[in-house]
């Protein structure tokens, strides 16, 4: 037998190719072993899926608390004081609106109310008083005036939105309901008559939920867009069927899929507050869509204002202008349309990058969508096709949200420092197993903005305990009711006292904020607000976020951060006319009027 002689260097090359060959098996094994061991199970957590995308409270979050004052603000009123009768229009509502009524300069509070359950078909002894309330701000408090201004609307009521429908100069007020839309003429003294019927508004009998008022075909006068949710029918034989939401068994009379869609109202304004409902021949029916909140605003920037619809268990809408009376549905082309579970609305330039992004909240274990916009313009082509993006789980607006029932939201700077920020008020539709007549709490989320590259967390855990604290939220309204330069909330909670969430170190930050006075329209409402401050720009359309059955102030208010002067201030009206201010010195509050 011959010996084979190997040198040194050789065999130390054999012995480490043995060795890997060993390693790589052992490894490859090990591998096997882990694959086999470890199937997938759908119901286990996604580790580096979902878990990446979770967001811890930053260090340098800002350090501003929101705090109820409504109670000792003078704000006493309790929504629906009655008993549940375990029937959908009961759990949907209500909302508040923002308005200077009086023309004194401080925003008013209108708050819709749910006044008992639908069985009481007329005011009872112990119902008859729980209307909608109407509160004069006096310098930051609050004085309840419905009985003396004639507007304790009662009934089921949904949404409400100011405008100055016949161009008096004087805000008027429309009140939606299950049943009935309301339209409230304000005198100039103090006092409103119901003007529904004179007005054409009369006799269209629904399901009606979200008001948006705006001068759509650009004549002068505002026009009204009312959302139809759905054609609800209620039958005592029914009562008792159930059916499945996620695995938990409802009453079949609080299930939205239970029910056709409503169809959607355009109501043109032909001069002087009367109105023809022209929605079908306009396009905007939405006979599909069940429908929550609209928002009127500019989308692809052509000076004309779109309409987008946020529908729930169906397809939202995006309608363009065609600037003839009539609009295009492109929800599909431009990627918005989105069958989710949508309820409440916000529209802003989140990113700052020039045009109009769009937040929807939406139910249980449905994300948040941000829909960026990404509108297409070519050289020499105007305005350019739009189209949107879900960006919400790569900016932090996503898994957090899986488990809430989402409802009113805005944009706004709650802390001064240049980008809009967001809220989403929280509350479900599920009725609490241990006592029926009332439905499950939830606390609410505070997005801060930290920029558009590092997107939105949630910060409510270090925002005040009005935030952490669970209710039953609906409605959401927004304004600096106090003027000291900072965004305040009033948020409706079903069943239980509104909760007005006063801001307390936004102002820390410098500040502008800009009253539009409109040719005829005291409230500016369509006008584009840009400013431009620190290398900057943002911008916003008055009256395009709707919350949810709710309307924000028309004050509109930018953060600027450490700016002390805005560089320009430029305000372009629904008419088209445009004024530029340069060099607006900070903190304080502007008004642009368009000229005769």
């Amino acid at each position: 037998m011959r010996t084979i002689r190997l040198s040194r260097r050789r065999r130390l090359v054999l012995i480490t190719a043995i060795v890997a060959t060993v390693v790589v098996a052992a490894l490859s094994a090990l591998t096997l072993h882990r694959v086999q061991a470890s199937r997938y199970d759908p119901a286990a957590p996604a580790e580096g899926i979902t878990s990446d995308l979770e967001r811890r409270v930053p260090v340098d979050h800002p350090r501003v608390t929101f705090t109820d004052v409504a109670a000792r603000s003078g704000i006493g009123l309790r929504h629906f004081p009655g008993v549940r009768s375990t029937q959908l229009p009961e759990d949907m509502g209500s909302g508040a609106a923002w308005g200077d009524y009086d023309g004194d300069g401080d925003d008013d509070l209108f708050i819709v109310n749910v006044s008992a359950p639908l069985t009481e078909s007329k005011p009872s002894a112990t119902t008859a008083s729980a209307t909608a309330r109407l509160y004069r701000n006096d310098h930051g408090t609050f004085v309840d005036v419905t009985t003396s201004a004639g507007v304790g609307v009662w009934g089921c009521g949904m949404a409400a939105a100011w405008a100055d429908a016949d161009g008096d100069g004087q805000l008027d007020l429309v009140v939606t309901t299950w049943g009935r839309l309301n339209l409230l003429h304000n005198r100039g003294n103090g006092t409103f008559e119901d003007r529904t019927a004179a007005s054409g508004l009369a006799g269209f009998t629904g399901f009606w939920t979200g008001a948006s008022w705006a001068d759509y075909d650009r004549d002068g006068d505002l026009d009204l867009y009312i959302c139809g949710y759905l054609q609800y029918r209620y039958d005592p034989a029914d009562a008792d069927k159930l059916s499945s939401q996620f695995d938990a068994e409802v009453p079949s009379a609080l299930n939205p899929s239970s029910f056709p869609p409503e169809r959607n109202l355009l109501f043109r304004n032909d001069g002087h507050g009367r109105f023809t409902e022209v929605a079908r021949a306009a396009g905007v029916d939405d006979l599909t869509g069940r429908s929550l909140s609209a928002a009127w605003c500019d989308f692809d920037d052509d000076g004309w204002l779109d309409l987008y619809v946020a529908n729930d268990v169906s397809d939202n809408a995006l309608f363009r202008n065609l600037h003839d009376g009539r609009f295009e549905n492109i929800s599909h082309t431009a990627w918005v349309a989105d069958p989710r579970g949508a309820m409440g609305l916000a529209v802003g330039d989140w990113d700052r990058d020039g045009d109009f992004d769009i937040f929807v909240t939406h139910w249980l274990a449905q994300e948040n969508a941000l829909f960026s916009n990404l509108r297409i313009v070519s050289p020499g082509a105007q305005p350019g096709r739009l189209i949107f993006t879900d960006v919400a789980d790569e900016m932090g607006l996503g898994q957090v949200s899986l488990d809430y029932v989402k409802w009113g939201t805005s944009f706004f700077d709650y802390d001064n420092d240049g980008w809009p920020d967001l809220l989403s008020v929280n509350g479900s539709t599920f009725q609490n197993p241990r006592d029926r007549r009332r439905l499950i709490p939830m606390r609410h989320h505070l997005y801060w903005n930290r920029g558009d590259r590092d997107g939105f967390f949630e910060i409510s855990a270090v925002a005040g305990a009005a935030l952490t604290q669970p209710s039953v939220g609906r409605g959401a309204a927004f304004a600096d009711y106090d003027k000291d330069g900072d965004v305040d909330v009033l948020m409706v909670n079903h069943g239980d006292a509104p909760r007005l969430l006063r801001n307390e170190g936004g102002n820390r930050g410098h500040w502008l904020e800009v009253r539009v006075r409109g040719r005829r329209d005291p409230q500016g409402l369509g006008a584009l607000v840009v400013v431009s401050s620190g290398g900057l720009t943002g911008r916003q359309q008055i009256g395009s976020q709707p919350s949810y059955l709710s309307q924000n102030s028309t004050l509109v208010h930018f953060g600027l951060g450490k700016a002390e002067i805005a560089d320009s201030l430029t305000v372009r009206f629904a008419s088209g006319r445009e004024i530029v201010e340069s060099n607006v010195p900070a903190d304080q509050i502007v008004t642009i009027t368009e000229e005769p």
